[in-house]
């Protein structure tokens, strides 16, 4: 009995042979993805940060991806199309209603990274469904690959210039909000700088970050922070490394907690206090290491951190920048608020 080949199946059968026959084979020649393993720091459209390690696991390419907020994931899928291009994928489960027994319906979507190498930068577009499914959404980004992170240095032998009081007790010179067109929700009451980011039922008002107008290398910061039941906000140093400030008492050890390089450092030691008393953080960032001593507990010693966290607004790991408190979260109160730059030799 003859076989019919369907028209569709035909058609792909067509677009196959187009696609890898012999006229073609030159575009998909065997990939090297060599020259994409190690880290890259993503800048991103419209201010952005991201951030990007490919590596090998077990024989097979992976990779870790940072986009904008949240944070560090492995990826879905990441594969070389040859020696300067890749593609990377996230993927999403999302819930679109229910079907008509009532069962709730939901959908996986896949954002899709396509990347393109020129030596130690990248360039590419991230490229998500629409929510209608109609349609694309792109978004362009640009990278630059880092280099390894320097040893861990000699704290001990560390020089300071002298200490530089952020918060005056009065009001807020020194400091203004990222966002022009968002709400502040910051105020100082009774000495004390105290972020309240009240939402009307309903509805969802948009709180910015408040930033210090002064930009900074490296640093010792000490300051306090009080955080009511349930709330949790973020000190970011540089403007790319946050600091997580979160009610997790009780919690086991996560690199979400009190006091965690948010999803990057766990503390090794829980050393948080209960809601609603001030706790001390004691916080040096030098040489892209950092240290935090909480509530006088050591609970990051002197750690490398690989890359910006969600959030942040710098993506060049050596460039100076902010102190900037997350302003859009929860109700934290902010005293004692102290600077003191590291000083270091000028390069000839």
């Amino acid at each position: 009995m003859k076989k019919i080949i369907p028209p569709f199946a035909l058609l792909l059968m067509l677009m196959l042979a187009s696609l890898y026959g012999p006229a073609n084979a030159h575009q998909h020649s065997p990939s090297d993805a060599s020259g994409f393993m190690g880290q890259w720091t993503l800048s991103i459209e419209g201010g952005k940060v991201g951030w990007l390690e490919v590596h090998k696991a077990q024989g097979y390419l992976d990779a870790n991806l940072l986009w904008i907020g949240g944070s560090v994931l492995p990826v879905s899928h990441v594969y070389a199309i040859d020696e300067n291009h890749l593609v990377v994928t996230r993927t999403q489960e999302v819930v679109r209603g229910k079907d008509k027994d009532g069962n709730t319906r939901k959908h996986i979507i896949t954002h899709t990274l396509m990347v393109e190498r020129e030596g130690d930068k990248l360039k590419g577009e991230l490229r998500s469904p629409k929510r209608s499914g109609e349609g694309v959404n792109t978004t362009a980004f640009t990278g630059v690959k880092l280099p390894p992170v320097p040893e861990a240095p000699k704290l001990s032998k560390v020089k300071y210039g002298e200490p530089i009081a952020l918060f005056n007790g009065k009001n807020l010179d020194g400091w203004r909000l990222i966002e022009e067109d968002a709400k502040n929700g910051f105020k100082v009451v009774d000495g004390v700088l105290v972020n309240e980011p009240v939402q009307t039922p309903g509805q969802h008002a948009r709180y910015g970050n408040l930033r210090t107008v002064q930009e900074f290398e490296d640093f010792n910061l000490k300051l306090e922070v009080n955080v009511p039941s349930g709330n949790n906000s973020g000190i970011y140093l540089r403007g790319m490394y946050e600091i997580q400030v979160y009610d997790s008492y009780g919690k086991p050890l996560d690199s979400h907690n009190m006091g965690a390089v948010y999803s990057r450092i766990t503390p090794t030691v829980a050393a948080e206090k209960p809601a609603g008393q001030w706790q001390s953080f004691d916080i040096t960032l030098c040489d892209r290491h950092i240290t935090v001593i909480l509530n006088g507990v050591k609970i990051i010693d002197n750690q490398p951190v690989y890359g910006p966290t969600g959030g942040a607004i710098i993506a060049d790991v050596f460039a100076p920048g902010p102190i900037f408190l997350q302003g859009d979260h929860g109700k934290v109160s902010y005293r004692n608020i102290v600077l003191t730059p590291i000083i270091k030799k000028k390069k000839k």
